[in-house]
């Protein structure tokens, strides 16, 4: 599996889907860097430059930190394996994922995850509160889809891209986040927020609901102007620190 014996695809595949290959495994690496993996579940996807509507998805079983750009299986749009390979995919995750790709030609990747403070978020009623600047961030591009348990019956996909609309995030309730983008560095982002959102929600509700201050509905305004402009340009800036974390700590992805 992941020994290091995998052959390099990158003389084998187009420059567009190599690239993408690389940017897909370093989200991969990242998320294990910032411990908001779940073992060998969840799921980061990326849709393969092309008419076709193929898209990238991580081998079942292999762990965040161990993926790798030639590692990564590719799949149509009805979950067939179009490369060859040994391995194959989490069909839950390719419910979630496929979905999202094939309605919104904007998501080239799409993070999902399943982090404790994620996951106790959606649990909770009221949401994602406005009590942070990283909720404030998130809140204008996010949006809910009521849990419908274990993603293996493929017409949960039109309710999921029903709810989603255009937001960019997703709570799934009792389940986890989700975060698409136009490129990695964006997909990275507004998970980044989120979850930091979602971090910072739990830690202050340990004090009690009637206990935490709500954003002054003002502020939430101005962020919300911010935030709604200066993702983009703010992933430009934030990404290239990430891959320059990776080669120092986690280095290997671009294999």
């Amino acid at each position: 599996m992941a020994d290091g014996s995998l052959i390099s695809l990158k003389d084998k595949v187009s420059e567009g889907e190599w690239k993408a290959r690389v940017d897909l495994a370093a989200l991969y690496r990242a998320v294990a860097l910032n411990g908001w993996d779940d073992m060998i579940f969840t799921h980061i996807s990326a849709r393969v430059p092309g008419p076709e509507h193929h898209f990238l998805i991580n081998p079942y079983g292999w762990f965040f930190e161990e993926i790798t750009a030639s590692s990564l299986v590719k799949v149509d749009l009805d979950g067939k394996i179009v490369q060859e390979t040994t391995n194959f995919i989490n069909p839950a995750g390719f419910t979630i994922h496929s979905a999202i790709h094939a309605a919104r030609e904007d998501a080239h990747y799409v993070i999902h995850l399943h982090t404790d403070q994620g996951v106790a978020v959606s649990a909770q009623k009221e949401g994602l509160l406005p009590l942070t600047q990283h909720a404030l961030l998130a809140l204008p591009m996010l949006a809910y889809h009521d849990y419908e348990g274990i993603a293996l019956n493929l017409d949960e996909r039109a309710r999921i891209v029903a709810d989603m609309g255009d937001k960019r995030l997703m709570l799934l309730r009792n389940h986890g986040t989700l975060a698409v983008g136009s490129t990695a560095a964006e997909a990275w982002l507004g998970m980044f927020f989120l979850e930091r959102a979602c971090q910072q929600q739990t830690m202050a509700l340990g004090c009690g609901r009637g206990n935490v201050l709500i954003a002054p509905e003002a502020a939430q305004e101005e962020v919300k102007a911010v935030a709604t402009g200066g993702l983009s340009f703010a992933a430009q800036l934030a990404w290239p620190g990430v891959l320059r974390r990776l080669d120092r700590r986690l280095p290997g992805y671009d294999a």
